[in-house]
């Protein structure tokens, strides 16, 4: 819905060209993004102090894994930023003394915004809400005069626009449940070890800030923080299904820990005071902080800019080449012999063409195996199948692991290669996707 009424704004604007509803999205993004980043100081200033948020905004600013998935325009991204922006309205997340309750109705409403957002948020809203709970001395307050109504506000609103959407009435919340955790849905997607997160997934995001964020925890004590993080990634362990992008909203918490080890290296006997907010200013700057800022610094730019605008850009690029082949009218119909949803759609391409990709919806029997999966298996037998239905596309696009394998099928049924654009340098979870191609119909 937000970007549906971005691109509205787009043509009542006449700025609705495949550009501008390329960068649009990504742009207003990096603003929600930018809210992120400012209430991240925020918070880190109220709970430690200005000494350590400038340098909790620092780690944020310099993780590699931020930087290259909070500007996307993923749900988890801005639950991520709803998330980040609610705890700093929290009064049981806050030290004692600046608590303020008048500010915890604005806090209810980023959680139930995130929730609505992603279903998932609940899991982090059960814990800061149990811990609100008892910690308040206004509980019937809170549940009933506050929660209560900011919850029935906003599910009544999701239902009235799902309903719309979908022309039927429907809880799509129930739905999420039931396909995600009752019945295991998730893991037709694929699954990992119950200490994934821990030994790679939340370690490879935090990367080399994960020493000075558990450092942080331990010298700032702050448990309330540290325990948030650790039952969200105690939750998702427990769930077959795994991904990075889930546990996305704990990583700017993480990184807190982080600048207040940062800031710690200019008084070390802050910490162990617990005199937060009180480090010393020095006129030299010591020698081990420059260190660890070097550091992350040159282990996380090369990440960052690596992952964003090199590895796996294929799909980018042959989108990018065919919104300016469509604009130019030299095609018709576009089919993607790839995995489902391996590239960008209309989002890029922006012009009123047929265009296919293999389905991969779960089948309701198990064992079933959707379009993606047969075609993958055996390339050549599934097209020589489907093309015996199909009317041909004038474009086909695919990636060179399997190019390899159709290669003169393709050419036997008159395509010819037009294009070939770099994917990435080692394979992911699949043979090694080097490049991907455009064959095209000779006419």
């Amino acid at each position: 819905m937000v970007f549906a009424a971005l691109y509205r704004i787009l043509a009542l604007l006449r700025l609705d060209t495949p550009w501008f509803m390329m960068k649009a999205p990504r742009l207003l993004q990096s603003i929600f993004s930018a809210v992120c980043d400012l209430y991240l100081y925020k918070l880190s200033n109220v709970v430690f102090g200005h000494g350590v948020a400038k340098w909790a905004l620092f780690s944020q600013l310099t993780n590699w894994f931020m930087f290259y998935c909070l500007s996307r325009t993923l749900s988890n991204s801005l639950e991520t930023v709803l998330t980040v922006v609610s705890l700093y309205f929290w009064p049981c997340m806050r030290p004692f003394g600046k608590c303020s309750f008048k500010s915890r109705k604005w806090g209810l409403l980023m959680a139930a915004l995130a929730c609505a957002v992603r279903p998932t948020s609940a899991i982090t809203w059960a814990y800061v809400g149990l811990l609100e709970l008892l910690t308040a001395r206004d509980r019937l307050r809170f549940l009933f005069l506050e929660m209560a109504p900011i919850g029935v506000l906003l599910v009544g609103l999701t239902c009235l626009l799902d309903g719309f959407m979908y022309g039927k009435w429907i809880l799509v919340p129930l739905n999420f449940l039931k396909f995600n955790f009752l019945s295991s849905g998730g893991d037709y997607y694929g699954t990992h070890k119950w200490h994934w997160y821990f030994s790679q997934g939340f370690t490879v995001m935090i990367f080399t800030h994960l020493p000075l964020s558990l450092a942080g925890i331990i010298y700032s004590k702050e448990w309330k923080f540290a325990g948030l993080v650790a039952w969200v990634l105690s939750f998702y362990s427990v769930l077959g299904h795994k991904e990075f992008r889930f546990v996305l909203p704990v990583l700017p918490i993480a990184l807190m820990f982080s600048g207040y080890s940062l800031a710690l290296m200019d008084d070390p006997g802050s910490g162990k005071s617990k005199v937060k907010g009180s480090l010393k200013k020095y006129d030299r700057f010591p020698v081990k902080k420059g260190v660890a800022i070097l550091f992350l610094l040159a282990t996380n730019i090369p990440m960052a800019l690596y992952m964003s605008l090199v590895h796996q850009r294929g799909p980018e690029d042959v989108m990018k080449h065919l919104a300016r082949e469509a604009h130019d009218g030299k095609v018709k119909s576009i089919l993607f012999l790839t995995q489902c949803h391996a590239t960008p759609y209309y989002s890029v391409l922006h012009s009123n063409l047929p265009m296919q990709f293999l389905d991969c919806s779960p089948s309701e029997e198990e064992g079933v195996l959707d379009e993606s999966d047969r075609f993958l298996m055996d390339p050549l037998a599934f097209v020589s199948e489907y093309a015996k239905n199909w009317s041909p596309p004038s474009h086909i696009v695919l990636y060179d692991s399997e190019e390899q394998k159709l290669r003169n099928y393709l050419l036997s049924l008159g395509y010819r290669e037009e294009s070939r654009f770099f994917n990435a340098h080692f394979k992911v979870d699949r043979d090694l996707q080097a490049s991907i191609v455009v064959y095209v119909l000779r006419k």
